[in-house]
């Protein structure tokens, strides 16, 4: 009988909460890891009961095993992230994904749920690609898909990573700031993942997924300096140049990048409220986010 659930994509930052909200339901959890995985990662999942396989989008004879025996499929995998010899958005976002797909057809996977995003402005390789797969998913024949549209992720958008340095009060801003978002955080995108397996109305459904509450990247910080009592020095990188930047990129990679940033500048809220309803899931807020970083901290890091 059919009852694992395969996550590809499991070593990442959404794919290893895939696993840890499937272990804390009680769920067996597959994970693909690839040879040259970090073996810290690796260790953690299998240290949380996951069982761990190899694999990798770019083998398709990979896909029929990791397939095989399971009931579900979750896919949160993509190459914007990774830096392993040979992903790229054709290889891992598109062909990876529609192999995987077809794979999942083949050995008779029951459902497959596919991490996407939020629908944006402007025509680009990763969108493309996501497109693509919805659309392929949407024709493959799998009994069940769930296909979810998170917004801009919490932990990354809004972290020092990608400029919002809150560690040192200060923000690289993208056009005026005032473009809103329903942000959300990447454990609850792996909540409704998970949560869409036992969900009726979840199944052959497209779910836009995002926080009640819609932010400017200016409303953010403020939440940080009330929080904190900091004043942030911003920097702002003004939407013509991220549109030149965009219209000057050849790479595939860097214009979808660009293009992110660029929607960050223009705003794009959705309404969470259809998925909250099916799932019986609230999001958190961003500043739940903010008070748990911040607390985080030790005492007198922050500027």
């Amino acid at each position: 009988m059919k009852h694992v659930t395969t996550v590809v994509g499991a070593t990442g930052l959404l794919g290893g909460a895939v696993c840890k909200q499937l272990r804390a339901a009680g769920l067996p959890a597959r994970a693909m890891v690839r040879p040259t995985s970090e073996p810290g990662r690796v260790e953690r999942l299998e240290a949380a009961g996951v069982e761990v396989r190899q694999g990798d989008l770019k083998a398709r004879s990979s896909l029929d095993a990791l397939c095989e025996g399971a009931r579900a499929v979750i896919s949160t995998a993509t190459s914007t992230r990774s830096r392993q010899a040979g992903d790229s958005i054709q290889s891992v976002d598109l062909e990876g994904q529609l192999a995987l797909v077809e794979a999942a057809r083949h050995t008779g996977v029951e459902h497959f749920v596919f991490v996407s995003f939020a629908p944006l402005q402007g025509n680009f390789p990763l969108q493309e690609a996501k497109r693509a797969v919805e659309q392929a998913l949407m024709r493959s024949g799998i009994p069940r898909y769930t296909i979810l549209q998170p917004t801009y992720f919490t932990e990354i958008w809004l972290s020092p990573a990608l400029g919002f340095d809150f560690l040192n009060a200060q923000a690289r801003i993208h056009g005026t700031g005032h473009g809103r978002l329903n942000w959300i955080s990447v454990e609850d995108v792996a909540r409704f993942a998970v949560g869409a397996l036992g969900r009726p109305r979840a199944w052959n459904a497209v779910l836009q997924l995002g926080g009640e509450e819609a932010l400017g990247q200016l409303d953010v910080v403020r939440l940080f300096e009330q929080r904190s009592g900091c004043q942030w020095k911003l920097e702002h990188i003004p939407e013509q140049a991220l549109r030149e930047q965009f219209n000057g990129a050849t790479d595939p990679l860097q214009r979808s990048l660009v293009a992110l940033m660029l929607n960050v500048a223009l705003g794009g809220p959705v309404d969470p409220r259809p998925a909250m309803e099916v799932m019986a899931l609230r999001p958190s807020r961003v500043r739940d986010y903010v008070e748990r970083v911040l607390a985080e901290q030790p005492m007198g890091l922050l500027v």
